[in-house]
């Protein structure tokens, strides 16, 4: 019996390399992961060992705007699964480069389920997909209403104007053409290998920074008005996991799409004194820095995850506590091998 394949699109970014771990200890699946060749590795150091080996893991190199090296890929791998990771993924970004995210996005989604869909056309070739949205797709959602996967969209960024097109051809290849998608939006998730450029993250960082004597204590910040729902991005990968195999089975119907998100709940002057309270150091102060302010901002996130559950179970099982304590000792790991991060 063939061993089963997973697709993995960006799995050099932390939910990719977190999927890709889960995947490795939990199944007996082969695991492909797609990117570009010059993407940074530091996700996926832990498993160069075995990628070189072909253990159960390689890489194919493509570009999501490369609909020639995405047929190519398709139909070199065929893997049963695909999660479609990759994008363009910070929303204050995408302000600077609206275009590049909108073309990573929205056509590069569209190459790889075009191309799906002509091999499936073809010769009957019909995996699972998983496309990934973002909660980011609700926007300006209005305080004290729980987000359900009906609740109307509003683009406050053209990230989240991306992911609302994402989204919607998610749907529409499921729909119009019986392929085997879903999509989720998932909720602020966080954790090690989570990316500098957001909120709690970046927060971590410069406290793991402030303690090395690399920086003054002070801790900029921009809008601190948001509330939301944190999760660890290990229970969001499991998710993940669990709904493409639901869906194998049938248990989810083409096109459909749910919410994931944590169920713990904090204001971002919350997040801050937590981390601080982690910090060796007392003596850290936080000031605003308007450079890392948004023309618009999200900021209410919280989430009704009902739907997810009837599908799968599945339920947040990490505490935030220790999903932060493992985002800070990251960043101090990272600082103390010498791997000192841009101030941003």
């Amino acid at each position: 019996m063939m061993t089963k394949k997973i697709l993995i699109t960006g799995i050099t970014g932390q939910v990719g390399s977190q999927l890709a771990d889960y995947v490795l200890e939990h199944t007996k699946y082969e695991v492909v992961g797609m990117m570009r060749w010059q993407e940074p590795m530091d996700n996926l150091y832990h498993l160069t060992t075995r990628i070189n080996n072909k253990d159960r893991i390689s890489i194919c190199y493509a570009d999501l705007n490369d609909s020639t090296a995405i047929a190519r890929m398709l139909k070199d791998v065929r893997p049963e699964f695909i999660s479609h990771l990759a994008a363009q993924s910070y929303p204050k970004t995408s302000f600077n480069i609206p275009v590049e995210t909108l073309q990573t996005n929205v056509i590069g989604t569209a190459n790889l389920l075009e191309n799906i869909r002509q091999l499936n056309e073809l010769d009957g070739y019909d995996p699972v997909v998983h496309i990934c949205s973002s909660s980011e797709v609700y926007g300006k959602a209005k305080p004290g209403v729980a987000l359900a996967e009906d609740t109307a969209f509003h683009g406050a960024s053209p990230y989240s104007i991306s992911k609302i097109a994402t989204d919607y051809l998610g749907q529409f290849y499921g729909e119009a053409y019986g392929l085997r998608t879903f999509v989720t939006r998932m909720g602020t998730h966080s954790g090690p290998r989570r990316s500098d450029v957001f909120f709690e993250s970046t927060v971590a960082k410069q406290i793991a920074l402030i303690e090395a004597g690399l920086q003054e204590p002070f801790i900029k910040v921009g809008n601190l008005s948001s509330t939301r729902t944190f999760q660890d991005a290990r229970d969001a990968v499991r998710a993940y996991f669990l709904l493409l195999e639901a869906s194998e089975r049938g248990e989810v119907k083409p096109g459909d799409y749910f919410n994931i998100a944590g169920e713990e709940v904090f204001k971002l002057p919350e997040v801050i004194e937590l981390l601080i309270g982690m910090s060796t150091r007392k003596d850290i102060e936080v000031v605003t820095d308007t450079d890392r302010l948004r023309p618009i901002d999200a900021d209410y996130q919280m989430f009704d995850n009902t739907k997810i559950k009837t599908a799968i179970n599945w339920k947040p099982e990490i505490a935030a506590r220790t999903m932060f304590s493992d985002l800070l000792n990251h960043w101090r790991s990272e600082i103390s091998k010498g791997k000192i991060p841009l101030n941003r």
